[in-house]
């Protein structure tokens, strides 16, 4: 978790608008990937509107990831 804090707050400290969303699986085991989408400052709107584009054309939003410990014996 340490890592990913490490990833993201950059945006924080820098007052920027950034959003997360989901952007594909690892091959094995399938763990979820996200790509982050960082804007100008006070320009929300922007950013949401490509996070909304992202997710109408990719269907990486619908897909679940294998759970934790699934077909393990």
């Amino acid at each position: 978790m340490y890592l990913s804090d490490i990833f993201t707050i950059g945006a924080n400290l820098a007052r920027l608008p950034a959003i997360s969303v989901p952007a594909g699986f690892t091959k094995s085991p399938r763990l979820p990937i996200g790509v982050q989408f960082t804007g100008r400052t006070c320009d929300e709107a922007t950013v949401l509107a490509v996070a909304t584009a992202h997710e109408d054309a990719t269907a990486w939003h619908t897909e679940r990831p294998a759970r934790f410990g699934a077909g393990v014996a």
